[in-house]
């Protein structure tokens, strides 16, 4: 027999997932106006970031995997930033198929370009929450996304 009666909490977690899928289209439109003139979309500021803060060059997979995303839409992009110029692949002595990404100076200069945007953008945002709402809410939305992956490995 099939529950199809939400739990008091199941109710307000699918509450905060409907949510944060609103949210993350907000996000995406005011992100894609905040770097329009930079010559990127938020999905593609968000694959730079990912490159950005990975310690060394990484493969597709790999990204996609920390961003939570699936291969092959991160390689759709991965190869549009390639055709713009901000990213090139470098051979990967670990694996021959799986070439490693890695920004180019003209990738770390649009992202530096995004990121100046972000930071005055961000710091107005916050200014409307208090800061330890701002970190319960991200050590929830952590707790959440801990979860999923293990559910999913």
């Amino acid at each position: 027999m099939i529950d199809d009666e939400h739990s008091s909490d199941g109710e307000i977690l699918t509450g905060l997932v409907l949510e944060i899928f609103r949210l993350n289209g907000r996000l995406l439109t005011a992100g894609d106006r905040l770097i329009a003139d930079v010559g990127l979309t938020s999905a593609r500021w968000q694959v730079l970031g990912a490159i950005h803060y990975a310690d060394e060059p990484q493969t597709v997979s790999w990204l996609a995997r920390s961003m939570g995303l699936t291969r092959q839409a991160v390689q759709r992009i991965v190869n549009e930033l390639e055709v713009a110029g901000l990213v090139a692949f470098k051979a990967n002595p670990s694996h021959r198929r799986a070439q490693l990404v890695m920004l180019t100076r003209n990738g770390q200069s649009a992202y530096a370009a995004a990121d100046r945007r972000q930071k005055p953008w961000a710091n107005a945002l916050a200014k409307n929450f208090k800061r330890a709402d701002l970190a319960a809410a991200q050590v929830l939305l952590a707790k959440i996304r801990g979860k999923l992956e293990a559910d999913t490995e």
